[in-house]
């Protein structure tokens, strides 16, 4: 389920394009929220979780509206939202586990395995406008 965050919590939302070019700009936003909790958020993990979510996003759904991107700093880490204008749910994100392993020679597929897996928590939710497909992640120590 999507985690109840601090009343407090500093966040940062951002529209995106919906186009590639908003990979890397997600990955640079991320990186710079996460500096504010002096490296103790997993940041890596987040950046490269973020760029999946985001590809996802442009990928798989029209680009008719940008793509937004929802990053909020929790005590134990942070979680990213990316929101799109598609209500379907993305497939086998909260679900249970595939029972077939991404076919390593394939360049797709394997986006939604890395955050089920690297991420604390992961899931998606209906919005007023489409979906928000989310991810915590923890800091390096806990």
């Amino acid at each position: 389920m999507h985690e109840p965050l601090a009343p407090t919590a500093p966040s940062w939302r951002i529209s995106l394009p919906h186009s590639t070019a908003a990979v890397p700009v997600a990955r640079a936003l991320v990186r710079t929220a996460l500096d504010e909790l002096d490296e103790r958020a997993d940041c890596e993990t987040a950046e490269l979780l973020t760029a999946e979510l985001v590809a996802n996003a442009v990928e798989h759904t029209a680009g008719l509206r940008p793509i937004e991107l929802v990053v909020e700093l929790l005590p134990t880490g942070c979680q990213v939202e990316v929101h799109d204008s598609d209500p379907r749910p993305p497939g086998g994100l909260s679900g249970p586990a595939p029972i077939e392993e991404p076919d390593p020679w394939q360049e797709h597929g394997r986006g939604l395995l890395l955050i089920r897996t690297l991420s604390r928590s992961c899931g998606h939710r209906t919005t007023d406008s489409g979906k928000a497909v989310w991810f915590t992640v923890g800091t390096r120590l806990s």
